[in-house]
């Protein structure tokens, strides 16, 4: 079957998971059958997709008639035959119980077509026990959706020990074309990659609690303030469902082993039915309605913490890596969607030093005698090679290795910084700020580049604004308010200073320290999709990297306050008008047009180049300044080489080949 071929989705289950899935294959152009045991769950599901489409229309990150023919293709049923007599593919999304499963794939089988491939969306059990029970087990795979769906980008493809490639790739060119990253995961191990890694780390954490290494504020404010992670540990179990993590890591434990054993506290949690925020309370209190209030004090951070917890992590990988499961690449890929971490379990291992980590575990192991430390063997491996990833790649050129931004050389003379957290829709994060900074020095010294493209990874958003998470607690030093603006003022005007041309490629969401950042590029490009603002007034904040100073130059005074003071959103074309756009153009062509827009900047003379930037610079602040500097630019290049380049090829109607001389 190819991806063409598919039309009809049944998507068997209407709850969180089901309605989500339904909802995602409607907006991606799919017939979709949505079928629950009772006509209330099902209607139910259904009426949270109007609700969740009308959402979606209200905010403009959709039209109202793309949301009006989203859900004219859900049909909500609750007879299975007449769900899935058509379909092309299956996804079921029933309640995580073997029982329930296996009852609802015999059925299935008995009335599915044979060119139907079938998926399931459990998030824990064996891939290849659920294909037994349909007819057609090289035609099954895990398709795992996380929660919620239609925000959420990752989805875990998984194969069985029956699954054949045709399959696997299909359900990956099915869920790109959800506009989901699919990750394959080579083995039906249990956890896969996501919850193998993840819900060891929670539990990890309890035991710490429960062994009296750490106190719960301990093991939160480490994981979060110094890690770095989007959570604590305790934060994220409460935010998932105890009982949720409980369930997946009890199912580990019966198939894998002691190492998986839960933590008391997390059994005595369950029992309880203390669950965490659907419950009202689980580690932290929401009675109140507030969320969990995790302390950012740095005498909190504990290091031993630090090094189990990361330890853990580093076992796991290795698990996975050293049994083919998934490459480190692959891994860090799908925590950072999945877990939306700013770097993956891979490489926060190899930055902490995986020898030191196996040497923790180690140490951890001959203390406890508890099998939850015991190294998997691959560990060893890792550690003597000094980490997951080649320790020199990226370095054969002298680059340095970027966490939150991609360097490429897309065109001739053209280098390109891309801000690469997709999975937080390229918000700008105190790390990010310092990689740019040594970005735009790698940019600046490299004689082979003259023009830089600035672009976001993925189409949703160019940046989306500042990382308030991240820039709260960060960094082991965190920054003042004050040292934090002038800080992104600096760095981001140094696009405006560094001698060469600064084209910003804006495809999706530039918002807020985004749209700041676009500002301080000498060209923006944009794709008609895209939306621009500087929503801080509704934060009650105002812009802080430059905004209230930048933008009026581009827009002028009167233009600048509207986008300011209003905090509204404006579209591509409306920013053409104002001249903040310099050129619009369909999504289709964008890449493309960008990187030649770009290139046609790099061919310039670069001596004349310079001296504009410097002159106009200069001359903001004081227009006598800004003449004086055109006249000695000016005086400067007129005997240039370039001078005499552009005057031959033009009497000769010649392109020239500018050389800075």
């Amino acid at each position: 079957m190819e991806l063409e071929e598919i039309n009809t989705v049944a998507v068997l289950g209407a709850g969180n998971m089901g309605h989500g899935i339904a909802e995602v294959a409607a907006l991606a152009g799919y017939d979709v059958n949505m079928r629950d045991i009772k006509d209330e769950f099902v209607q139910g599901g259904y009426d949270k997709i109007e609700w969740s489409l009308g959402k979606l229309a209200d905010s403009e990150q959709i039209g109202e008639d793309e949301a009006d023919a989203a859900l004219d293709r859900v049909t909500p049923l609750v007879d299975l035959e007449e769900t899935v007599a058509d379909a092309d593919v299956v996804i079921e999304a029933v309640p995580e119980k073997m029982d329930i499963k296996e009852d609802t794939w015999t059925d299935v089988e008995e009335y599915a077509p044979d060119r139907a491939v079938f998926t399931t969306n459990t998030s824990s059990l064996s891939i290849t026990d659920l294909s037994e029970f349909t007819d057609r087990p090289e035609r099954f795979c895990g398709m795992h959706f996380f929660n919620p769906p239609i925000r959420m980008d990752l989805v875990e493809v998984i194969s069985g020990e029956h699954t054949d490639t045709e399959t696997l790739d299909i359900v990956e060119d099915l869920a790109e074309d959800f506009g989901k990253t699919p990750v394959r995961v080579r083995k039906d191990v249990p956890g896969f990659i996501v919850n193998r890694v993840l819900v060891p780390l929670m539990n990890e954490a309890a035991w710490l609690v429960d062994e009296g290494v750490a106190t719960i504020e301990e093991v939160d404010a480490t994981t979060k303030f110094d890690i770095g992670l989007p959570m604590g540990s305790f934060e994220l179990s409460d935010y998932v469902g105890i009982d949720v993590g409980y369930h997946v890591l009890d199912y580990m434990h019966e198939v894998a082993g002691d190492r998986y054993e839960p933590a008391p506290m997390m059994v005595e949690k369950v029992e309880n039915e203390e669950f965490g925020q659907k419950s009202g309370t689980g580690f932290y209190d929401y009675e109140d309605g507030d969320g969990a209030d995790v302390p950012m004090d740095d005498d909190l951070f504990s290091e031993t913490v630090k090094e189990r917890l990361l330890a853990v992590l580093a076992n796991e990988v290795a698990y996975l890596v050293g049994d083919d499961v998934a490459s480190p690449e692959e891994i860090d890929t799908a925590v950072k969607l999945g877990g939306r971490w700013p770097k993956g379990p891979a490489k926060f291992a190899d930055e902490y030093g995986v020898a030191k980590l196996a040497d923790a575990l180690d140490e951890a192991y001959e203390a406890s005698g508890h099998p939850r430390y015991e190294a998997f063997d691959y560990l060893a491996t890792v550690a003597e090679e000094g980490g997951f990833y080649d320790q020199d790649e990226g370095d054969a050129e002298g680059a340095p290795d970027f966490d939150t931004l991609e360097v490429s050389y897309p065109g001739d003379m053209v280098g390109q910084i891309e801000l690469s957290r997709p999975q937080q829709m390229n918000s700008i994060s105190l790390e990010l700020i310092e990689e740019l900074d040594a970005a735009i020095d790698l940019m600046d010294e490299d004689d082979d580049v003259r023009a830089i493209l600035l672009t976001g990874a993925g189409s949703k958003a160019f940046s989306a604004g500042a990382d308030f998470m991240s820039i709260a607690g960060g960094g082991a030093d965190p920054f003042n308010a004050v040292e934090l603006s002038k800080y992104g003022q600096e760095t981001f005007g140094r696009l405006e200073e560094v001698e060469m041309p600064v084209v910003a490629a804006i495809d999706g969401y530039c918002l807020g320290g985004g749209m700041e950042l676009a500002t301080c590029a000498d060209v923006r490009v944009a794709t008609t999709r895209s939306e621009f603002g500087q929503p801080e007034f509704n934060l009650g904040l105002i812009p802080g990297w430059g905004g209230t100073q930048r933008l009026q130059r581009i827009v002028g005074m009167g233009r600048a306050k509207e986008i300011i003071l209003t905090a509204e959103r404006f579209e591509a074309e409306a920013m053409a008008d104002y001249g903040f756009v310099n050129e619009v153009y369909d999504p289709d062509e964008f890449a493309d047009a960008a990187v030649e827009y770009a290139e046609k900047l790099a061919g310039g003379p670069p001596l004349a180049q310079r001296f504009t930037k410097r002159a106009m610079l200069k001359g903001w602040d004081d227009v006598e300044a800004g003449l004086e500097v055109e006249s000695l630019g000016f005086g400067h290049v007129v005997a240039s080489e370039d001078v005499h380049e552009g005057i031959n090829a033009f009497f000769g109607d010649d392109d020239p080949e500018f050389e800075g001389k």
